[in-house]
């Protein structure tokens, strides 16, 4: 998988893919996030990206990511709230 909007490889851990599972999250819904979410950064380097899809009930989608060679996603959350 390659973000666009990163211009980075994208790896996904293994916790990420079983959070993803768990979830209901595919690699395309994944990749929709990745490329078109809202970005809250907490560094240069750690940043959240959140989403609302259509046709889910369970507030935002969020990946927790971190940019080094590649983006990788750390965990992927639902029932997601920014903090104020």
């Amino acid at each position: 998988m390659f973000s666009q909007r990163f211009g980075l490889a994208v790896h996904v851990t293994r916790h990420a893919a079983e959070r993803m599972a768990e979830r209901y999250i595919n690699q395309d819904q994944l990749l929709d996030l990745l490329e078109h979410g809202t970005i809250r950064s907490k560094d240069e380097f750690r940043m959240w990206i959140a989403k609302t899809f259509p046709g889910r009930d369970d507030n935002l989608v969020c990946a927790a990511v971190i940019i080094e060679d590649r983006l990788i996603v750390k965990t992927v959350m639902h029932h997601f709230q920014w903090e104020p």
